[in-house]
């Protein structure tokens, strides 16, 4: 489920497959206009027969991928091999770049934590620039705007998650609502609520927020 007052126009959006858990089912490509993956997510991309015609490139050390064995996708290999930098933050770089400001983002959970604490912190660093929503198996999360609208979700599980502080937040449309409090990382988070309304509103003055929004309903 995608918040749909957030993000532009289909075309300009922008696809990027990272090395976490696969996504069961593949995205419908034809929603993006740039399709991209790190290298350690070509070997999964590869597996579940996704044309790999598609990809507009696969960025990365090639710890997880030489690419040797790929040499009619050679063109698209861009080799990034900075180590202060992971490969999902060299590929949104690359992204950016192109000039691109939404991205849908899959496999950035899962697997070993602290890759999914790193791939929030990365996508932190970039939430100014590019508005980025990740996927898995059992929600979509984002950083939220100032404010949100989340529309047809009523049932479905919604955390509300500070990075790592959230001042004056105030929801509509929740099971258990807020208004104008504050979230801290170390002291109380708003996770595993769920929305009781087909509309939910989440507003917060200051801080830093991720939204979880569940794919079912999860109490």
């Amino acid at each position: 489920m995608k918040p749909k007052n957030i993000g532009i126009q289909m075309t300009d959006k922008a696809l990027l497959f990272i090395n976490g858990i696969p996504p069961e089912n593949l995205p419908n490509i034809n929603n993006y206009s740039l399709i991209a993956c790190s290298d350690g997510a070509f070997n999964y991309l590869k597996k579940k027969g996704f044309p790999l015609e598609k990809l507009d490139f696969v960025s990365g050390d090639f710890d997880s991928h030489s690419g040797i064995d790929e040499n009619v996708y050679q063109t698209k290999f861009i080799y990034t091999p900075d180590q202060d930098k992971t490969d999902f933050q060299k590929s949104l770089e690359i992204i950016k770049e192109r000039g691109f400001k939404t991205v849908d983002v899959y496999g950035g959970s899962g697997g070993e934590m602290d890759h999914f604490l790193g791939n929030l912190t990365v996508a932190f660093k970039f939430k100014e620039d590019l508005k980025i929503s990740f996927f898995d198996e059992y929600s979509t999360y984002f950083f939220a705007p100032e404010n949100l609208i989340l529309n047809d979700v009523q049932n479905r599980m919604i955390s509300l998650y500070p990075f790592p502080t959230t001042e004056n937040v105030t929801t509509k449309g929740l099971n258990w609502p807020l208004t104008q409090e504050n979230l801290d990382i170390t002291n109380r988070i708003g996770t595993r609520n769920f929305a009781k309304e087909k509309q939910v509103s989440i507003e917060f003055e200051t801080g830093n927020l991720v939204v979880f929004v569940g794919n079912e309903r999860q109490r």
